[in-house]
């Protein structure tokens, strides 16, 4: 029988692996006085739960990621992982980045043991998982190239396999392969469909790319140009998604994608409305 999104959220037995409440972080702005980037989001995310963050340049999606990690704290609000409040990063959490930031003096291998490191697990067993989750990214024969010798896409997956190796309960991605050309991009898409099948990982996933969005993802979270919570869409694609072409083309898609091209121009239109204007 065919899993869905709502499958997955009651395959716990009410426990999420994600918890946020009435979320709230401001910045001091530039020109002086605070700046509300996130402004009272809540939700939950089931455990191996896949759900995508999308919304305009600007609406806090990266930022909720960070407060997510432990980078940087909520300025009010309740952020849970794992049964746990964040404060602070830990090893129950891993962050893919925009940009694979890989130290450049360090081979593939040593780039991915990095995490196992602060772990202290021993040189050993680091070097067995590492060696494994290289492996399971497709960079098996690669170890000992240094990022300069690794294309973009190659890269991206030396990051991915690093955060992997840790193994953490929630995998936070920002953008992981935005900077990619389409035809990069849609190959680690498949795997990255594969990885979180096979794994079970609980995922909170960045995009711009809204067919990004409905293919990987089981909700999809809209934010408001004003760092709110728009909307959460379910995305009652079954999985497996063992064949992403023919999904991408089935009317079902195009109709999700649809939709949330709609809320983000209906959000857009509605920021820009003069004050006092009527609908």
């Amino acid at each position: 029988m065919a899993v869905t999104a709502e499958d997955v959220r009651k395959g716990d037995a009410g426990a999420p692996m994600v918890r946020v409440r009435n979320v709230v972080k401001e910045f001091l702005a530039p020109e002086g006085g605070l700046f509300r980037a996130v402004d009272d989001v809540s939700f939950d995310i089931a455990p191996g739960e896949f759900v995508a963050l999308t919304g305009q340049s600007g609406c806090g999606k990266t930022t909720l990621l960070r407060m997510l990690l432990g980078l940087v704290p909520a300025s009010s609000g309740l952020l849970e992982a794992s049964g746990r409040a964040v404060k602070g990063c830990d090893h129950k959490r891993a962050m893919v980045f925009q940009q694979a930031e890989l130290l450049p003096w360090r081979s593939a291998l040593a780039n991915v043991e990095l995490g196992l490191e602060t772990k202290g697990v021993p040189r050993d067993e680091r070097r067995r998982i590492a060696r494994q989750c290289l492996a399971l990214v497709g960079l098996a024969g690669a170890e000992l190239r240094r990022p300069d010798q690794l294309s973009g896409g190659m890269r991206q997956r030396v990051g991915l396999a690093r955060a992997l190796a840790v193994d953490p309960d929630l995998l936070l991605m920002d953008e992981p392969f935005g900077a990619l050309d389409a035809h990069t991009r849609e190959g680690l898409q498949d795997e990255l469909i594969h990885l979180h099948e096979e794994m079970k990982k609980t995922v909170v996933f960045v995009t711009h790319d809204l067919d990004e969005a409905v293919l990987l993802a089981d909700r999809v979270l809209i934010m408001s140009p004003a760092g709110r919570m728009a909307e959460m869409i379910d995305i009652p694609i079954p999985r497996r998604r063992s064949d992403p072409e023919r999904i991408r083309a089935t009317p079902q898609f195009a109709e999700l994608r649809y939709h949330i091209w709609q809320t983000m121009k209906r959000l857009e239109s509605e920021t820009r409305r003069p004050v006092g204007a009527t609908a």
